[in-house]
């Protein structure tokens, strides 16, 4: 029966667990480290170029060499041309005498008290060219064929979780780019798990909650104004959750939402959030809730209009006044102009934009991208 090495089991479980480090490979590169008698140890996801400073993550050494070496003296470096998986000694590319007279290691190296050094290069296909250094100070034992055999066995473990950082990263990016969307567009959204409960919520949906003006949370529980209420919207997300679980088509619900201090009522729209046969487990998102709000304005930058509809400060400020509801008066009043020299820019606005009624002009505003910025 095979038996693994325990240490070496636990090296392995911090090379896949540092995809989801909050500061990535952070207990590896320290394991890393002890394991090897290195005085640092450093995993480069970027490298530095003449186009800007690379993603070094390190663990020992002066973080001053360091940082010379990832501003400038990058360009010095001897491990060069390395065949991804290979895994060499700084021996093998430079003499002893040649590296203590070299400027690399007068300035970077020596301060940061590395000086046999160990390197091998990953290339994940299609997702980075990524470096791992293992550094020992003047007078420790040399770099062996152990030690390099040892670090290639590392290596694929190593790229298959470098891979899964980046496609989680991607993942990351990705959503809050579109979280970002919805903020910018001025609704709520809430996230709820397979059992209706709150994960998550955006800016505003938390704004509204916090207000406690027809939209509550309790115990991780959606409750409306009214008992009534509250059913009607258990009841829709039970529908939703209903359909999803037996594989029957997407059904999407929607309900207002009325509120105690008398302002506009909030519009809902519950719809399920699409997983694959793989989406097992607790707390996985299952169903969003959107929350529309009629007394949230738009707050799409005014120089923004200006470029997209090429108008004049004025008249951009004079039509994100009447986008937000205001009337032509109220908006002439704002901007402390007079009636007539509104109508004179109104019209203005309407030969650049091609329309030529006011409640047309506002749906062209709200449905331009202007309020993605």
């Amino acid at each position: 029966m095979m038996v693994l090495d325990k240490d070496f089991s636990q090296l392995l479980g911090t090379i896949y667990q540092g995809a989801l480090e909050e500061q990535p490979w952070q207990s590896f590169l320290a394991l890393l480290r002890e394991e090897m008698a290195a005085v640092n140890t450093t995993l480069v996801l970027r490298p530095p170029s003449d186009r800007g400073k690379g993603v070094l993550l390190t663990d020992g050494g002066s973080m001053e060499g360091i940082a010379t070496y990832n501003e400038s003296m990058f360009v010095h470096d001897p491990f060069i041309d390395l065949k991804p998986g290979e895994v060499k000694t700084l021996s093998e590319f430079i003499s002893e005498e040649a590296l203590l007279s070299s400027e690399l290691y007068q300035v970077c190296m020596a301060p940061a008290g590395l000086h046999h050094s160990l390197g091998a290069d990953l290339n994940v296909a299609g997702v980075m060219e990524a470096r791992l250094r293992v550094a020992r100070v003047k007078g420790a034992k040399p770099f062996a064929d152990d030690d390099k055999t040892f670090v290639k066995t590392l290596l694929p473990h190593l790229e298959r979780a470098i891979s899964i950082h980046a496609r989680l990263n991607k993942m990351e990016s990705e959503r809050a780019l579109y979280a970002g969307v919805v903020e910018q567009l001025s609704v709520g959204s809430i996230i709820l798990d397979e059992n209706g409960r709150v994960l998550n919520a955006n800016e505003m949906a938390a704004r509204l909650i916090a207000a406690k003006d027809g939209l509550l949370q309790h115990k991780n529980n959606l409750q409306l104004a009214t008992r009534d209420q509250t059913v009607e919207l258990q009841k829709l997300i039970a529908e939703v959750l209903e359909n999803q679980r037996r594989g029957l088509p997407a059904v999407v619900q929607a309900m207002k939402v009325q509120r105690p201090s008398g302002l506009a009522d909030l519009g809902f729209v519950i719809r399920p959030i699409p997983t694959n046969e793989w989406s097992e487990g607790q707390a996985v998102p299952s169903v969003a809730i959107f929350v529309s709000d009629p007394e949230q304005q738009s707050e799409a930058p005014v120089q923004i209009i200006t470029r997209l509809f090429d108008l004049t400060p004025t008249e951009a400020a004079l039509t994100m006044l009447l986008a937000n509801g205001l009337s032509l008066d109220e908006a002439a009043e704002q901007l402390s102009v007079s009636r007539n020299t509104a109508r004179t820019h109104l019209r203005a606005v309407f030969s650049k934009t091609g329309v030529s009624r006011q409640p047309m002009l506002v749906r062209l505003i709200l449905k331009s991208v202007a309020s993605l910025a």
